[in-house]
């Protein structure tokens, strides 16, 4: 019998706040270690905890666009732990009553749309970060700490991040495989940059997965024994590590052993997951109330007032798209894609709205075109050099006839990116930027696609004069000896006839004749 994977994810969303969440320590990435660590974030005896307003509203702001309850009254809890980078022995978080609780996220998968329900979403701070020895030769060369490195058999605590506000969203083990588990959390990263709450940085940290991993057999309702594989930090190795963690269940489970609860971690080099430690039970922690903090108190007009704030989430505006112009050819699957940053949803708007074309057509440049760009140079929408209007005057210019769509593609795309690539300057706020740049380079090198029927019949004639052999072929039914009179039309013309006027005139005459 088959084995079903049951995936359920916890992400740690790094808030967007100046300060930390219960100090007026910076919160920003990237300072010299321990120097944005303030008494309260390093226990010093007689400090006291203030609540930051800001992490709440993000936490609300979330809350609300996942359709969850918002709990009026939530407190905060001291989670009890031991571990050299948590300088009070205990992390504040939420326990019993998180501020988020409830809600879920659709994601878009190849057979259609799942729904994940999500159990609830609880602020809390971040612990310091734990810095071990091995950079440069035997102690010396530059590190981390003030210049100095630390010996290879040692290592440095930084409290940097210690009491960074974060909101930790849980789900339902509601996820069948790592493609889901992917598809969650790149839903999810969308949505945290799109309603502004996370700058959704990886390899910052910013937003961290644990994945608890089970495996049962088809058609069995009892959840099998979970692994949690913690802080993936790219979406690539959160597929590889479930994949991995399934594989090794199921090897012990078909050879009679047992699978144990318990943390591990993913080793990227080796492609595979290790034990860290056994895994924690909420009374392993004994969380209690904290009793230097009060109960969070939210009141319903500050909830509207967040409400009212927030316009389309990612998931509102792809059902928008797909109802606006799906009769058009826009597929979910193009949607989903589209809204898959804020930045780029806005692109595409403007495209739409400038080059007066098909939706369809400016998707299909966007994702493809530009979408293959932005995986070579490794950078967001928001740094590609093309501006809007560009890309909206070449669609255009398309779709009305002034240029076909190859040598839009090689000549004139391919002009502006070498242009553009080497000015290294990005679109930035105006959108429309060099779009007249597009007209003069079509003018510039005489690529105005030949629409004039008389001249392309002329072209046709002389095409069918010189190849009687294919004329042959295609009346006995040969349709790719079509094909090849197409390309010699459009050789002689030089790539400029108009491809939809080749095709009909070449037709009409091969049928005439």
């Amino acid at each position: 019998m088959a084995w079903e994977i049951v995936v359920g994810i916890e992400t740690h969303t790094q808030l967007l706040t100046r300060s930390k969440m219960f100090s007026g320590a910076p919160n920003a990435f990237g300072a010299e270690p321990n120097t944005q660590a303030s008494a309260v974030d390093i226990a010093l005896p007689g400090v006291l905890p203030v609540l930051n307003a800001k992490a709440v509203e993000l936490a609300v702001r979330f809350g609300i666009s996942v359709g969850a309850n918002i709990n009026r009254r939530s407190i905060f809890a001291r989670k009890n732990y031991f571990y050299p980078d948590l300088p009070k022995g205990y992390q504040i978080s939420q326990y019993e009553i998180p501020v988020v609780q409830g809600g879920s996220l659709t994601i878009v998968l190849p057979h259609g749309v799942k729904t994940i329900r999500i159990t609830r979403a609880h602020l809390e701070e971040d612990a310091g970060k734990s810095i071990h020895g091995g950079y440069g030769e035997g102690g010396s060369g530059v590190g981390p700490f003030g210049g100095h490195s630390i010996p290879r058999e040692s290592s440095g605590i930084d409290l940097n991040r210690a009491g960074t506000p974060l909101l930790e969203i849980v789900t339902e083990p509601d996820l069948r495989g790592a493609k889901e588990a992917v598809a969650y959390a790149r839903a999810l990263h969308a949505l945290v940059r799109w309603i502004g709450i996370c700058d959704g940085n990886m390899q910052e940290g910013s937003f961290r997965c644990d994945a608890n991993v089970s495996v049962r057999r088809i058609g069995d309702d009892k959840l099998g024994t979970r692994c949690e594989i913690k802080n993936l930090n790219s979406f690539r190795f959160m597929e590889q590590a479930i994949e991995f963690e399934a594989r090794r269940q199921i090897e012990i489970l078909e050879d009679g052993g047992k699978i144990l609860q318990e943390t591990r971690l993913y080793d990227s080099d080796k492609d595979e997951t290790r034990s860290m430690r056994s895994k924690e039970d909420a009374q392993d922690y004994r969380y209690f109330p904290d009793p230097d903090l009060l109960p969070l108190v939210i009141a319903d007009s500050e909830i509207e007032r967040i409400r009212q704030s927030i316009t389309e989430t990612p998931e509102s505006k792809r059902i928008r798209y797909t109802r606006q112009f799906g009769d058009q050819g826009l597929t979910a699957y193009d949607a989903t894609v589209l809204t898959s940053s804020k930045e780029l949803s806005e692109y595409f708007d403007q495209v739409v709205a400038s080059s007066e074309a098909s939706p369809k057509l400016c998707a299909n440049w966007i994702i493809n075109e530009i979408g293959a760009e932005l995986n070579r140079l490794n950078i967001e929408i928001s740094k590609f050099y093309i501006s809007p209007g560009q890309m909206a005057r070449l669609i255009k210019r398309i779709s009305d006839g002034t240029v076909n769509a190859k040598t839009a593609r090689e000549s004139v795309y391919k002009t502006l990116l070498e242009k553009q690539e080497m000015l290294a300057v990005s679109w930035g706020p105006d959108s429309n930027w060099g779009a007249d740049e597009v007209d003069r380079l079509i003018e510039q090198q005489g690529l105005k696609q030949l629409s004039d029927s008389g001249a392309i019949e002329k072209i046709v004639d002389e095409v069918l004069t010189a190849n009687v052999k294919q004329v042959e072929d295609y009346r006995a039914g040969k349709e790719k000896a079509f094909n090849s009179l197409v390309g010699q039309v459009m050789k002689r013309s030089q790539g400029k006839a108009n491809p939809a006027q080749v095709n009909d005139i070449l037709r009409r005459k091969l049928q005439r004749s």
